[in-house]
């Protein structure tokens, strides 16, 4: 029996496999559920020993455990180093769920639950492959290693320093990366690059207290105001950011970049109609795809001041916050665009007012993988022959940590191989996963692993970086 043959027969078997993975609720941010991450990372482990790979370990970290295993007998074969995470978002709101967000239900071709998308399913299917190779062939066509962390949903708060202190464990030549999701469901596509971000909290202050509108109105700066006319000079009249140095160091787009991007099939009034929006902003210029993916942005996610209960209070607010983040594009470095924001509101702040930051430790820089990479070359090829279109370069206009810390902590690059698509609501209620894609992913990644196996570890040597 061929790889394939056995992932065809044991298909029913995958799928009831991960209906028990997803009732496990490994939500990473809330404690309560403390429990449930240790159930779900013994799962991982267990899945591991029962597909055959070998040195299964469940490493601690100051947070939530990674798990471990390889199956290294490959020879000169490339060390392939697969990434997912077992952890997943919080369920609210539960009234929201057609079916209970940890009882995973079958409808029309999708299964659904908390986390099947993002991104258990994905993450499940190299671990399926793996096993119908060692089950039928004894061996696998690369050395394999997995590395499956329990934070990616509340920001790989210790991966870097996890992925440092095992950095001899887990060097490689290449990661391929089952979360990242595909862009569409109508494309075949594959992720080359993702933007930075840095973000940070402002609070301003006015006065030591809270003041009567009557008494102190018109004679005392109202922090509320303060901070919006401040938040308003973040950008100018056409939508470009005003942050003094703010573009200086953007790697502006090259035309054949642009002209890739226009190739793209892309419904911008669809794109609104499905968020409700009127029109587009933004800085101009530039289309709506090249402003997701080719230019940084700066938004204010979140403002708060004074009273916002029912009824009437004429207050005066003394304080006010702001959460403020940047998504960050070649070659801009989140320490300096931090630098820059910082600078910006001590000068434009009412005079009076007194401002605080509070930097809530997300940081990470832009990342994208060669065009000629040889993982990259290998995916694309497979995806043409399995999906009958060459698949399209799409970028990621969110930010993903775990391409820069693979690449300043092993000095290797990451390429997307994820088989959960943007449309399947995770973080959101109802969030599901395609069986068919399953399928799928079990054809691509096992002649994925087949044709990276013809390649030799020296192959990978001109991308390393110095890790």
């Amino acid at each position: 029996m061929t790889p394939e043959a056995y992932l065809e027969a044991n298909a029913d078997r995958f799928v009831d496999e991960l209906r028990a993975f997803v009732r496990i609720p490994s939500i990473s941010t809330d404690p309560a559920y403390a429990d449930a991450i240790d159930d779900a990372a013994r799962f991982v482990a267990d899945r591991m020993e029962n597909a055959g790979l070998e040195n299964v370990a469940i490493l601690p970290t100051e947070g939530h455990p990674l798990v471990y295993a390889d199956w290294l007998h490959a020879g000169d074969a490339p060390t392939v180093l697969v990434y997912g995470h077992y952890d997943v978002q919080p369920a609210d709101p539960l009234e929201d769920w057609a079916s209970p967000p940890f009882e995973p239900e079958v409808r029309d071709g999708r299964l659904y639950a908390r986390g099947v998308s993002d991104d258990k399913g994905p993450m499940v299917i190299p671990l399926n492959v793996a096993e119908a190779f060692l089950r039928t062939n004894g061996g696998l066509p690369v050395n394999l290693k997995f590395v499956i962390e329990g934070e990616e949903e509340m920001g790989s708060a210790h991966l870097a320093a996890g992925v440092r202190e095992h950095r001899d464990r887990l060097k490689a030549d290449v990661v391929l990366s089952a979360d990242g999701a595909q862009w569409r469901p109508d494309l075949v596509t594959v992720n080359v690059a993702n933007r930075g971000i840095v973000s940070l909290n402002l609070s301003l202050t006015t006065a030591a207290k809270d003041l009567h509108s009557g008494r102190y109105g018109g004679t005392v700066a109202n922090a509320a105001h303060a901070l919006a006319r401040l938040v308003a000079s973040f950008h100018d009249e056409t939508g470009r950011v005003a942050i003094a140095g703010f573009y200086d160091d953007v790697r502006p787009p090259t035309n054949a970049e642009r002209a890739a991007m226009a190739a793209i099939p892309f419904d911008e009034a669809a794109y609104l109609a499905a968020v409700g929006a009127a029109s587009p902003i933004g800085e101009p210029g530039y289309t709506t795809l090249e402003r997701q993916w080719l230019r940084p942005t700066l938004d204010v996610n979140g403002l708060g001041s004074g009273y916002q209960g029912p009824g009437v209070k004429t207050v005066i607010p003394h304080r006010a916050q702001a959460k403020i983040s940047c998504r960050l594009v070649p070659d801009q470095m989140p320490e300096r665009i931090r630098a820059l924001l910082v600078r910006h509101c001590e000068r434009h702040a009412l005079g009076s007012a007194r401002i605080a930051f509070a930097d809530d430790g997300i940081g990470m820089p832009p990342a994208r993988v060669r065009e000629d990479h040889p993982a990259l070359a290998v995916v694309e090829d497979v995806l043409e022959e399995v999906r009958g279109a060459r698949p399209l370069r799409v970028r990621m206009g969110g930010s993903i940590p775990i391409c820069g810390i693979f690449r300043d902590a092993l000095g290797i690059e990451t390429v997307f191989l994820s088989f959960s698509t943007a449309d399947e609501d995770f973080h959101a209620p109802n969030e599901f996963f395609r069986l068919a894609s399953m399928r799928t992913g079990h054809i691509v990644w096992a002649r994925s692993f087949e044709r990276l196996g013809r390649q030799t570890a020296a192959d990978y040597a001109p991308f390393r970086h110095a890790g």
